[in-house]
């Protein structure tokens, strides 16, 4: 999947002042956070799989896909809506 992000020259400048190479920074940066939630999103479905008896799929991709699958997790868009509308039935929709 590809992402594309637009800086202004200025952002692009200032990241050059921190990094040898901004494009290869950002796309590190990507893959690395996306990397740290896999592995919460793999912890979370083997604990989850484990107290259910539920055989754990063979790679983590399979894990992530099955977790979504299963409802296990939810994206983040996803959980804040739920928080909004938890929040305005318990305010009475205020």
């Amino acid at each position: 999947m590809d992402i594309t992000i637009t800086l202004s020259n200025a952002e692009f400048k200032s990241l050059q002042y921190v990094a040898v190479d901004p494009i290869e920074w950002v796309d590190n940066a990507a893959k690395n956070r996306a990397r740290e939630a896999q592995q919460e999103i793999v912890t979370l479905y083997t604990n989850r799989a484990l107290d259910e008896g539920v055989t754990i799929p063979s790679s983590r991709d399979e894990i992530v896909e099955d977790a979504y699958t299963r409802g296990w997790i939810q994206t983040l868009s996803a959980q804040h809506e739920a928080f909004l509308a938890e929040l305005s039935a318990n305010t009475g929709g205020e």
